[in-house]
């Protein structure tokens, strides 16, 4: 029972870091009906930047700096590419991101070479201990970093002008637009805050136990697909909901991988996908998801 109550922890700290990378799905899918497959390199461009600049900036600025060039990197990729072709399928607009994925990672990948950077992030291999579980720091900072975002987001949806802009953009964008609202604008914002979270969740997800940014991680970032569709692709507390479920089935597949070998190696990677999958069956526009969204 023990060994459960553990497994659990470290999946809703796991899950928590694939909430804030479902959150940047969310936001730009909201703002521009975009599913951004680019947002795990644009991930790892965060996680780069701080991991070549820590040592000579110290971590804090660098990761201010990752920060800065990871939401500037969306905020190009949105201005110079997907507003050129706005009105073009949803089909089409994924396959492009895909491109614009694969033209970043092949350069960041050339770039890291067969190093590992680390963050040089000051919690380092710390690690709680919660009622006899231990869980690394660097989790427990990230499940109360996306408990902040999350109620920051909240509140600028609710309480600014530029919430009630992304809220009216994505209930009806030729309205928004006869009423003075700047579609441009609420994408190129959108853009650049899911940019800003995929840096910070990449702070945490190349932290211990992981063992430091690689080419690899932005395929580690796309897991929080399964989350954010989980949700539902429009669906804020649904990223958080979803993250944290597929943190949980990730932890409890990989600790109890021994128990199910005849399911086959590396069930980790697999369940995800499968409580999407069922999900999906149920309930076709996610737990919380808008069932008006057209998909791909």
């Amino acid at each position: 029972m023990s060994n459960l109550f553990g497994l659990v922890l470290n999946g809703l700290s796991l899950g928590a870091i694939y909430a804030l990378i479902a959150l940047g799905f969310v936001m730009i899918f909201k703002a521009t009906h975009v599913l951004n497959f680019a947002h795990g390199s644009v991930l790892l461009l965060g996680a780069y930047v701080v991991g070549v600049t820590n040592d000579a900036l110290g971590f804090w600025p660098a990761l201010l700096l990752g920060i800065v060039v990871a939401a500037l990197a969306a905020v190009v990729i949105d201005v110079v590419i997907m507003r050129r072709v706005r009105a073009a399928d949803l089909g089409t607009l994924a396959i492009l991101t895909l491109g614009v994925d694969v033209l970043m990672v092949t350069e960041l990948t050339r770039r890291l070479g067969t190093a590992t950077l680390t963050t040089g992030a000051p919690w380092g291999t710390s690690t709680v201990d919660v009622l006899g579980s231990s869980i690394p720091l660097s989790r427990v900072i990230a499940a109360l970093v996306t408990a902040v975002v999350v109620g920051v987001l909240w509140a600028l949806f609710q309480f600014t002008n530029w919430g009630i802009a992304m809220r009216a953009a994505a209930a009806d964008g030729g309205t928004a637009e006869l009423m003075g609202i700047r579609l441009n604008r609420v994408a190129a914002s959108a853009w650049g805050v899911a940019g800003a979270l995929a840096a910070v969740a990449g702070i945490f997800l190349t932290s211990f136990p992981s063992p430091g940014i690689s080419p690899t991680v932005g395929l580690v970032a796309l897991a929080a697909i399964p989350a954010w569709v989980l949700g539902g692709f429009d669906s804020f507390p649904g990223a958080v909901v979803g993250g944290l479920i597929i943190g949980v089935v990730t932890t409890l597949s990989a600790g109890y991988q021994g128990d199910l070998t005849f399911l086959g190696r590396d069930l980790a990677q697999v369940t995800p996908y499968a409580v999407m999958l069922l999900v999906l069956l149920i309930r076709p526009s996610g737990l919380f998801g808008t069932k008006e969204v057209a998909r791909v």
